[in-house]
């Protein structure tokens, strides 16, 4: 993992600092301190969200950063600074030591929610992947960012409690996009699972690995008969984590993620194109390990656990058919119809462990469908629930952490066209359309009743390429700030109390 940038505070721009950002907003581009509105508009400079302008004296670097209209707020307010922080990190990109000019701390009402910001924008806007290129290819990057709030200081002792928050999350993010994007002939389930546990021992949570003896002593079919094709055993991990003072009051959730660490799509074969990016399969594991492990950090007051079933999904002559049936740990019994289908066959057996804990709510993440890609491009996820009022929690949290979700229905109609001619259920339908809801309806049947349960389908937004805001090209840990923000602000009214009961051609990850 490339070392972050150290994000500190300051009262004052270090004199080391060989570039400092300047904010400005679109409609206020003649209130930029040192600079005159023609100079930034011969720039070309709008202060549109996230785009910059380099002014170089040959001392010190000034880097404009635009923050969009100055009406903005809320939700909105921090996602620009999260975004002008990653732009300038870029633009910096050649620098070791930098600063940044918090706009107006002393008439900022939450300075650690702006410093928390600044600092996820900072460490995700310069983060690299360098673990697989030889030494002399790897070059010096930023090293240091510096935040300025002024002599104020109550408002620097604000500044850091937002820059180690921002710290501990931006750091979850970019373990969860090293992971993804370690091809998968590297990050191999036992591999993926070696890398949990030290993470999380490290972080001071609980795990439990088991190898495919105890899958099978489980009877966790579905992630069994995905990993018959492969030469490699399979994981499931699960991680733990118990808040300071816990007592049987305090709500649980729990959290499932998709570990396909390499999806050829088996005997029903991806095209070679398709392939190529399939060592992203995992980014629903990935984004859960993550988030666990910086529970700790934050100080979150909610018990957890982690539940991530890991193999890829391969062919040899043991694989599974199309036809095969297996059984559940629940006892349902599942046609497979396409094995490149196969997400939703590992997380069914998830969702059953998960719900056997009997938590107060269930989230899942998984790039799981190309039709929701179809619906809803690659920068969105698909959000999808039995319970209106979680889906609107879960709403909420992606939007406070600057991660856009788009809700998705789960229609009861379209639940008949999973029924089976020979089993309980089949993992696909023949009808076409509908892909993403008809594997949403697949999981659910699996979710426990009476439990608020959410399903986030990433296969869009997980991998990109090219860089969006603070996502880089490739891998981007998307869905470890939303699960996050979902459990700091947790309210245990808040995850609903009505959801429904029950439990394609369109395959995983097309």
């Amino acid at each position: 993992m490339t070392e972050p940038v150290d994000v500190k505070v300051a009262k004052s721009t270090p004199s080391g600092a060989t570039a400092v950002a300047v904010t400005a907003h679109s409609d206020r581009l003649n209130r930029v301190p040192g600079l005159r509105k023609a100079a930034l508009e011969r720039a070309g400079f709008s202060g549109a969200v996230g785009t910059t302008a380099t002014f170089d004296d040959g001392e010190r670097a000034t880097v404009v950063v635009g923050l969009g209209p100055s009406t903005t707020s809320g939700s909105a307010r921090t996602d620009a600074l999260r975004r002008g922080a990653a732009a300038f990190a870029r633009a910096v990109g050649r620098h070791r030591r930098v600063a940044f000019e918090v706009p107006d701390p002393s008439a900022v009402d939450d300075l650690a929610a702006v410093a928390r910001a600044l600092t996820e924008g900072l460490v995700l806007g310069s983060y690299r992947f360098d673990d697989l290129r030889s030494a002399a290819n790897v070059k010096p990057g930023l090293a240091t960012a510096t935040l300025v709030v002024g002599d104020d200081n109550a408002a620097v002792r604000s500044a850091r409690d937002g820059v180690r928050a921002g710290a501990a999350v931006a750091d979850a993010v970019c373990f969860a996009r090293d992971l993804v994007n370690t091809p998968g002939g590297t990050l191999t389930a036992p591999e993926l699972a070696d890398r949990a546990a030290v993470r999380a021992t490290a972080a001071g949570i609980g795990v439990e690995v088991l190898d495919l003896a105890a899958i099978a002593e489980a009877g966790l079919g579905g992630l069994i008969a995905v990993n018959r094709g492969s030469t490699i055993e399979p994981r499931l991990v699960t991680l733990t984590y118990e808040p300071d003072g816990a007592d049987d009051d305090t709500p649980t959730v729990a959290l499932v993620g998709k570990g396909i660490t390499f999806d050829s799509g088996g005997l029903s074969l991806k095209p070679a194109a398709s392939m190529m990016d399939m060592k992203c399969d995992m980014g629903g594991a990935a984004a859960v390990i993550s988030a666990m492990c910086a529970l700790p950090a934050l100080g979150v007051g909610v018990r957890v656990v982690g539940i991530t079933p890991m193999t890829d999904n391969m062919i040899n002559g043991g694989a599974q058919r199309p036809g095969d049936v297996y059984t559940a740990r629940n006892g349902t019994t599942v046609e497979v119809l396409n094995t490149d289908a196969e997400g939703r066959l590992v997380l069914g057996e998830a969702l059953i462990l998960a719900s056997e804990r009997e938590p107060d709510a269930i989230v899942d993440l998984a790039t799981l469908t190309g039709a929701c890609m179809v619906a809803l491009g690659d920068r969105i996820a698909g959000l999808m629930s039995n319970d209106d009022d979680f889906r609107a929690t879960v709403a909420e949290a992606a939007a406070t952490a600057g991660e856009r979700v788009w809700p998705l229905p789960l229609p009861e109609d379209y639940r008949p066209r999973l029924d089976s001619a020979v089993a309980d259920i089949k993992n696909i339908t023949s009808q076409t359309g509908g892909g993403t809801l008809t594997a949403g309806l697949f999981l659910r049947h699996f979710v426990g009743d009476g439990i608020p349960w959410a399903h986030l389908d990433i296969a869009g937004p997980a991998f990109l390429q090219e860089p969006d805001g603070e996502q880089p090209k490739g891998a981007t840990g998307f869905g470890v700030r939303t699960l996050l923000a979902l459990l700091e602000g947790w309210d245990a009214g808040g995850a609903g109390d009505s959801p429904d009961d029950d439990g394609d051609e369109d395959t995983d990850d097309a």
